[in-house]
């Protein structure tokens, strides 16, 4: 009877997976769009011509929402940045194509 239970639960978290995975990630609500033209040396990024710091324990996360590291950060992307009450970014976005369409469609309302 256990065994049976168990199978149907792995069997409905299986059909429930790829549904999850449809979801639009959450962008950060008070975030700025940016275009990322490179990365200086660290913790220093260059966004819209503006060199800007990397806040300790600042957080940049890829178009497939994994953590990456400063070095890993492509030479040319669009971004959605967070800026600390220092002035420095605490976390950096890398967009996909949809997520910045989304975010530039909701700016000219």
């Amino acid at each position: 009877m256990h065994k049976r239970i168990a199978a149907v639960a792995v069997a409905l978290i299986m059909l429930a997976a790829p549904a999850l995975a449809q979801l639009p990630r959450q962008l950060p609500a008070n975030g700025k769009l940016g275009h990322l033209a490179g990365q200086l040396q660290y913790p220093l990024v260059e966004i819209d011509r503006k060199t800007l710091r990397l806040a300790p324990g600042g957080v940049i996360v890829d178009q497939n929402n994994r953590f990456i590291v400063h070095g890993a950060l492509p030479a040319s992307a669009e971004v959605l940045y967070v800026l600390d009450s220092r002035g420095d970014i605490s976390r950096i976005v890398l967009l996909t194509g949809p997520e910045l369409a989304r975010l530039q469609a909701a700016q000219k309302r």
